[in-house]
Parts: structure tokens; C-alpha cells; sequence
């Protein structure tokens, strides 16, 4: 089995910024690519961020300029630096990894989530 963690979620003022973190653990042979999504009340998980093992990333029009992906393949950790935080960015952020494990095949898992709340 795999486990994902997030962590770093809270409460900002508008202009500040958060850093999440998020470690996979379990019985992992590779890590393809690790992600960010998003929910806002009401509204549709949405991918806010994603890398490659090779370091390669991709954002939402939204964030881009605002916020940077990164990862540790040694701790199999994926962050999300987000500056410039504002109120629409408030939202359930979740973290996924697409892991082959030592016994199964490749496979989407997700982290529990952790909420972010921008005042304005």
C-alpha cells in the first residue's frame, strides 16, 4: 500500500504565501508524475501543478507566475510554494502520485487533503 501526507495547509492574508509538502511512503518501486489538485466549495477538483520524475511541471493559467512545483525523488516529496496567495485560491488541496509499487502495477493515489484559506 501507498500513503500519501500532506501537510502545510492554514490560514493566510491575501499577498501572503504557503509552502505544502506532501511524502509518499509504503512499498514504492517509482514515482511517475506527483501533482497538485484543488477543490473550492461548490466547485470541481481541479489540477493546479504537476512534475515529472524528470523535473519537468505544468500549471493551471490560474497559478502560473504564482506558484512552483517541485520534488525530492530521494524522499519521494512533492512540494507547492504558493505566493501572491488570494480568496479564489481558497480551496481543499490534494496531492497525487501516479506509483508503481513493488507488487502492483502503476496507479493513481491521493493524500487526504489539506485546506487553505486566503482572507482578503
Amino acid at each position: 500500500q501507498v500513503q500519501l501526507v500532506e501537510s502545510g495547509g492554514g490560514l493566510v492574508q491575501a499577498g501572503g504565501s504557503l509552502r505544502l509538502s506532501c511524502a509518499a511512503s509504503g512499498s514504492i518501486f517509482s514515482i511517475n508524475t506527483m501533482a497538485w489538485y484543488r477543490q473550492a466549495l461548490g466547485k470541481q477538483r481541479e489540477l493546479v501543478a504537476i512534475i515529472t520524475s524528470g523535473g519537468s511541471t505544468n500549471y493551471a493559467d490560474s497559478v502560473k507566475g504564482r506558484f512552483t512545483i517541485s520534488r525530492d525523488n530521494a524522499k519521494n516529496t512533492v512540494y507547492l510554494q504558493m505566493n501572491s496567495l488570494n480568496p479564489e485560491d481558497t480551496a481543499v488541496y490534494y496531492c497525487n502520485a501516479d506509483v508503481r509499487t513493488t507488487i502492483l502495477p502503476r496507479r493513481d493515489y491521493w493524500g487526504q487533503g489539506t485546506q487553505v484559506t486566503v482572507s482578503s
